[in-house]
């Protein structure tokens, strides 16, 4: 598998490129190499002159590695481009070259393209059965204080839309899944949801818009998000997977949207498992400081839960090995500055405590907070005050947000990629300091052998991005049914019980 990280608008043209290249060497329409899982590999056993001064003489092609449209050189020129590896050095000198640049290698560029051609490095349309993604939620969020009202499409971060509705559109492929916030269907009265909608539909697509709770499938987190499902007319439209829990909290939805919540019928000839709350998830996870910075560590003792025995599952055996213990990743929290770690050891252990809890601090009319006149701010010793003023000002003094602390009978409003707690509550029941990264991960749903990669921040991004794990496995299962062309017109019910993640401690299978 090859994972490209380049802007969607290049993918694109690159993708047209390519198939013009195809088309220029007449290979549309050949036989494709039989192994459709075989890989583009080059051979580096060429002869290699070590004492050859790269910054002299002449060069000479000695084949393209790789190609991609863009500009790699930052030279301000946007065009297809291929990776030159050059007679006589190896893998380190190789060069973006631009494809008017090697007018004099068109042997090479053929070579190339063949190559590629019957290995599918690159998708050409009908090849694709199914494209999924998200294009980027920033443009319309709630979070975003400059969303463009004005001319949405305009904006670049909501431009993205349109692009992936062109790859879409190029592709041509069987089935599409898009996911979304819920502000696709709320922002400026639902018009980029009616844009996605209409797209599909202009191409000819069947489509199906819904709405899942994350909580309704098994973890302790309501995270609602827009769901877009396409097929083409010869294929079955999927539908969408059934809740399997209570959840509470949904979000709000406008009006013209309500039917679309999935489950939103109230029908009662299924039953639902009790709903997921935080410590359901993360009760039995070693306990750690705000300065942990181990990415590895063993677990603390035995699961509590169904649900914890479920996330520690792993797909990979131990081995032959039967005495290695199975290490726990990536239970580290971002580390809070001293300052801020100084103000969440004054935030009480109790659920439901933030900024408003500080001495100083007290609450006026219309549950806005104000200073006390009758006590004097106290100061940190940086110099700073112990309650900033943006926490005084947030949403006009309203919000409970900042430096708030959750219950272990909470369930998350939705798990976010930053994880600062001055804007949402992040603060662990009964430890001074955010959520760790696999906190995050068990809010998410991922299993626990799902070790991340990448700086502390990346990784907490990583998580809040993706979709939830049980909600990806729903959907997954209702695009198997549609592929063995299984039809119907509500949402289907899942086959497998997802674990009741209150669990009972007296379960023998737990210990």
């Amino acid at each position: 598998m090859q994972v490209r990280n380049e802007a969607a608008e290049d993918f694109l043209f690159l993708l047209k490129e390519w198939e013009k290249l195809c088309k220029q060497f007449d290979l549309l329409g050949s036989k494709k190499h039989d192994d459709t899982s075989a890989k583009f590999v080059e051979s580096d056993s060429e002869e290699i002159d070590e004492n050859r001064d790269p910054y002299k003489g002449e060069f000479e092609v000695q084949r393209l590695t790789a190609v991609c449209y863009g500009d790699p050189n930052k030279a301000n020129k946007q065009t297809l481009h291929f990776k030159v590896r050059w007679k006589g050095f190896g893998p380190s000198y190789d060069t973006w070259e631009p494809i008017d640049g090697l007018s004099n290698c068109m042997e090479s560029i053929k070579d190339f393209v063949t190559r590629g051609y019957q290995s599918r490095i690159l998708p050409l349309p009908g090849d694709v059965d199914f494209i999924c993604g998200g294009p980027p939620c920033q443009g319309i969020s709630g979070h975003n204080r400059f969303r463009n009202y004005e001319d949405l499409l305009q904006d670049p971060k909501n431009h993205q839309l349109v692009v992936y509705m062109d790859i879409i559109d190029f592709l041509k492929p069987k089935f599409v899944l898009m996911e979304n916030v819920v502000d696709i269907v709320k922002f400026a009265d639902g018009i980029l949801g009616y844009h996605a909608v209409g797209r599909l539909v202009s191409m000819n697509y069947q489509t199906r818009l819904g709405i899942m709770a994350a909580g309704s499938y098994g973890v302790p987190q309501c995270r609602l998000r827009v769901f877009l499902w396409g097929a083409n007319t010869m294929m079955k439209l999927p539908q969408f997977p059934l809740p399997t829990h209570e959840v509470v909290g949904r979000g709000v939805v406008p009006v013209e949207f309500k039917d679309c919540i999935v489950g939103s019928d109230n029908d009662k000839s299924y039953k639902l498992e009790k709903s997921i709350f935080l410590g359901d998830a993360i009760s039995d996870l070693p306990e750690v400081t705000n300065h942990n910075d181990k990415d590895e560590m063993e677990y603390a003792g035995a699961p509590h839960t169904s649900f914890q025995k479920y996330i520690r599952m792993r797909k990979q055996a131990l081995g032959k090995d039967s005495s290695k213990r199975m290490m726990l990743y990536d239970h580290r929290p971002l580390e809070l500055n001293e300052d801020d770690y100084t103000r969440v050891c004054r935030i009480p252990k109790i659920k439901g405590a933030n900024f408003r809890d500080l001495p100083g601090v007290r609450v006026g009319k219309n549950n806005k907070v104000e200073w006390d006149p009758s006590v004097e701010r106290v100061m940190l010793p940086s110099g700073k005050p112990l309650v900033p003023n943006y926490a005084m000002t947030f949403v006009r003094g309203t919000s409970k947000k900042p430096f708030g602390r959750l219950g272990m009978d909470d369930i998350v409003t939705t798990v976010v990629g930053r994880a600062e707690p001055h804007n949402q509550v992040l603060l662990h029941p009964n430890q001074d300091r955010v959520l760790t990264i696999r906190e995050n991960a068990r809010l998410q749903g991922f299993p626990d052998h799902y070790k991340l990669c990448g700086p502390v921040k990346a990784r907490y991004m990583q998580i809040g991005n993706a979709v939830s794990f049980s909600v990806s496995t729903g959907l997954g299962y209702s695009l198997a049914k549609a592929i063995q062309g299984v039809s119907t017109s509500k949402p289907i019910k899942l086959p497998i019980k997802f674990p009741d993640c209150l669990g009972q401690l007296s379960d023998p299978d737990l210990h």
